[in-house]
């Protein structure tokens, strides 16, 4: 099968925060995965686990969406600063009905986004609160001079304002973040946007709640009555194996059946995507509106033994396998999308590292991460041809170096691939992940079932590039 490699001359940009990641108070995402507090015998910086951090940094996480999700919408934020012992106990009444103790809030997720080099994406209440906490938030988190917010924050610790690069105006407005028709949350969105106010020099950008996967309805009418005054739209969806919400599917011992199911599953986010932008299109033609999918990945049934609000999953090869095919479609659509954020980072859903204890492993999700940074701010390259059955690809040129990124999630079938009309004279790497089992995973008795291994079945020569695909197999190539 023979691929041209083609650079146009009319560029388009992969944003960085296409990915992106979602921390949610949910389970053990925040408690145990990222926060463990500052007495913890478990190594840490600020109450923040030393070894989840390192690991988020090797994947240069760009930016990071908190506090929910549907927590956001419960989520009243002056109840987690000041002093922890005098903090506000709450229920989380979406995930579990547990207690939190509000020891991780403002201050601690800054903490954490410093730590990560990131930006903020920070998720406002409209569900349950009100214009005045929401303009108060953003003062107390943005305000550089003298006033009431920004002196409770010098109060609290933090003589500098923070970088909000982005804020969301509600979650889930259609469902756990108020149960509203898009004509009342379009108002709703028009008035409390007007009080995410720009305090100081950073632009904050606004976002607003978007459809739940195939609602085109809630698209056209938020666009009609509100796109001048949003910088980004939202758009949720999750690959569901079995499509039913009682019985998802389960992340291990599934069928060859449910894995092609899965996966067919996933590629419908390209006529997402494709239909969502073509009703932005009527309202911003010039695409100034990003679309924004801050909700993707896997959702199954939870693990054995665990509490079903918790939504711990594990995540296998076919995870891997969502995640690559997620990004290649979100790099053909890079004009549009401008960010995505995966659910969720930590313990939740499709995680990159689980946690048990003092314990930490990466999944095959986060392995493909690691594969895919280089194509974070490239320009994003065509290839001209017809792929295979089951095979996908995506390729990046940036700094002099192309990366072309491969997807085969055939069970069966290897693929020899041709590329041509290649400039680049030098393979300098390959990285492949693969597994013989289909549900192969990582444990902590088994941490490295599912990891990243070098890639020698690639020729470059005289501007050709063959490269022997195995089957239900990721392989990332960067030339020079």
């Amino acid at each position: 099968m023979t691929i041209q490699v083609f650079i146009p001359s009319k560029s388009t940009k992969i944003n960085k925060n296409i990915y992106g990641q979602f921390s949610e108070h949910l389970g053990r995402c925040i408690y145990e995965g990222l926060y463990v507090g500052e007495n913890s015998p478990i190594p840490n910086v600020n109450g923040l686990r030393s070894d989840v951090v390192s690991a988020l940094k090797e994947i240069q996480v760009p930016v990071l969406r908190w506090p929910g999700g549907c927590f956001a919408d419960e989520y009243h934020w002056k109840d987690g600063i000041g002093p922890k012992e005098d903090r506000v106990e709450m229920v989380n009444t979406h995930w579990g009905g547990v207690t939190e103790n509000n020891h991780f809030g403002t201050h601690e997720f800054f903490e954490l986004v410093r730590q990560l080099d990131c930006e903020a994406y920070i998720n406002g209440n409209v569900g349950s609160g009100t214009v005045r906490e929401m303009q108060e938030w953003v003062e107390y988190m943005t305000m550089p001079g003298i006033s009431p917010m920004a002196n409770l924050r010098r109060k609290n610790g933090q003589e500098k304002p923070w970088k909000v690069g982005f804020f969301g105006v509600g979650n889930e407005s259609w469902g756990c973040g108020g149960n509203m028709r898009p004509e009342y949350y379009s108002d709703l969105y028009r008035q409390y946007q007007t009080y995410v106010r720009q305090y100081g020099e950073d632009k904050i950008y606004k976002i607003a709640c978007g459809a739940n996967a195939q609602d085109y309805h809630w698209t056209e009418v938020v666009m009609k009555n509100a796109s001048r005054l949003m910088d980004g739209l939202s758009l949720h969806y999750y690959t569901i194996p079995k499509g039913d919400w009682q019985d998802k599917g389960n992340a291990t011992d599934f069928s060859e059946e449910e894995w092609y199911t899965t996966l067919e599953k996933t590629l419908f986010m390209e006529e997402l995507i494709t239909k969502h932008s073509a009703i932005m299109d009527q309202y911003d033609p010039e695409k100034r509106v990003g679309l924004l999918i801050d909700e993707w990945g896997t959702w199954y049934n939870v693990e054995k033994g665990t509490l079903p609000g918790f939504l711990y999953q594990q995540n296998s090869l076919r995870d891997a396998m969502v995640a690559a095919l997620n990004f290649n479609i979100f790099h053909q659509h890079a004009d549009r999308v401008q960010m995505t954020n995966i659910a969720q980072m930590v313990n939740v859903l499709q995680a990159m590292i689980l946690t048990e204890g003092e314990k930490m492993i990466k999944t095959p999700t986060y392995y493909v991460f690691e594969m895919y940074k280089n194509h974070q701010e490239a320009t994003l390259v065509n290839l001209l041809g017809e792929l295979p059955e089951h095979v996908s690809a995506t390729a990046s040129v940036k700094d002099d170096k192309l990366t072309i990124s491969l997807c085969n999630y055939d069970l069966k079938t290897a693929q020899e691939l041709n590329f041509t009309g290649l400039t680049t004279n030098k393979l300098v790497s390959g990285k492949i992940l693969t597994a013989e089992k289909i549900d192969a995973h990582n444990t902590f008795e088994n941490p490295e079932e599912v990891v990243l291994a070098d890639f020698s079945k690639a020729m470059l020569t005289e501007g050709n590039l063959k490269v022997n695909l195995p089957s239900k197999s990721i392989v990332t190539l960067v030339l020079e």
